[in-house]
């Protein structure tokens, strides 16, 4: 069993969906937990109170990740918390698809800063108490779309690629301080997103993934905490599909 005992952890866009998933899948292997979260207080106070009912620290942090500064403060508040950064994952993410040549300029950059640039801001943040620690692990949630593309979604495709050129060059640059980084990157998920979509279009979807049909925020997080555990010492710089056979490669 995976024991993330005596471990801090910062997970950004924690409150809702895959990353709510990941905050308490940490938590339930022993970890105290600090979350981003954009703008609903309700959705983040219930998860904190999840992760104490587990018998776990948890600390919500209000900010938007792709301002540079708010990576700055979920760090420093983080710190003042818990004393150390053991584990950073990089959930949170928006969309804004529309084919590109309807795609406003808004759109692409809302996207890109959201889901790539707040991951570097965040990984930027958390590197020196790593570095000076000589040990860490940073997980970065990228997608399927970034691994292969996704039509009427060029910017989060995009963005979720850049994620993945991101992960494999921070890997290279922190291994000799006993820091990996590592990407999942999971195919199409239960959500409320993905609950409300018309049947045609979820039966579309279940007939292209091989093992016939969506994944569970859950099995993405079970995904973060094994990258994230002692149990993957030994890899860095690799995109983990989480996606029911989806992508091949």
């Amino acid at each position: 069993m995976i024991d993330l005992s005596g471990k801090s952890a910062i997970v950004t866009g924690g409150s809702r969906g895959i990353g709510r998933a990941i905050v308490l899948a940490l938590a339930r292997q022993g970890a105290d937990v600090a979350f981003s979260y954009k703008g609903n207080a309700d959705a983040a106070a219930e998860v904190v109170a999840a992760v104490e009912a587990l018998g776990r620290q948890a600390l919500a942090h209000r900010g938007d990740v792709s301002e540079p500064d708010a990576a700055e403060g979920l760090v420093a508040a983080t710190l003042g918390a818990y004393g150390r950064i053991d584990i950073l994952v990089n959930n949170a993410g928006i969309t804004r698809d529309d084919l590109v040549m309807r795609m406003s300029t808004d759109a692409w950059r809302d996207v890109v800063d959201t889901n790539l640039s707040g991951a570097f801001y965040a990984i930027r943040a958390a590197m020196r108490p790593m570095i000076r620690a000589r040990a860490g692990r940073i997980v970065n949630v990228s997608s399927a779309a970034g691994r292969a593309g996704n039509a009427g979604q060029a910017n989060y495709s995009a963005a979720k690629a850049g994620l993945i050129g991101l992960t494999k060059a921070v890997a290279r640059e922190v291994a000799s301080r006993g820091i990996t980084c590592n990407a999942v990157a999971p195919g199409f998920v239960l959500t409320e997103l993905t609950s409300g979509l018309a049947e045609p279009i979820q039966e579309g979807i279940r007939a292209a993934t091989p093992l016939g049909r969506f994944g569970t925020v859950e099995e993405i997080a079970d995904a973060v905490v094994f990258l994230a555990s002692d149990e993957a010492a030994y890899i860095t710089g690799q995109v983990l599909g989480v996606d029911g056979g989806l992508v091949m490669s």
